[in-house]
């Protein structure tokens, strides 16, 4: 395990992923979840993607909080499918380059829920 694998998943860095990068598999899947909070694995698509939903009191909050995100998207150049409504703010990760979920979605998820703390 590298020293970065040992580090929670909010503290790790997002890797640029390429075409033929590996998709995590069913077991690693279980393993990083169980590092997240609320994230739920679900299917749009046919492509497995990472989601939740984070609540606000208003839509102030909730467009703060997307742009927030937003801007850590850019950071890293992976970017979230980001819903906004009237308190609630829906982020889904994936890696569109090999349609499915990486390491780094799981990463950007803890990031994500760090924001929000």
């Amino acid at each position: 395990m590298s020293p970065q694998e040992k580090q929670p998943l909010s503290a790790q860095i997002c890797e640029a992923c390429q075409p033929d990068a590996p998709l995590v598999g069913q077991h690693e899947q279980v393993e990083l979840l169980a590092e997240l909070s609320d994230w739920q694995i679900i299917v749009e698509q046919n492509v497995q993607q990472l989601a939740k939903q984070y609540t606000f009191s208003n839509f102030v909050d909730a467009l703060a909080f997307s742009n927030k995100v937003g801007e850590l998207a850019e950071e890293v150049g992976h970017h979230p499918a980001i819903l906004t409504e009237w308190g609630k703010v829906t982020v889904r990760w994936w890696s569109h380059k090999i349609a499915g979920l990486h390491k780094n979605d799981f990463v950007m998820a803890a990031k994500t829920d760090l924001i929000r703390k």
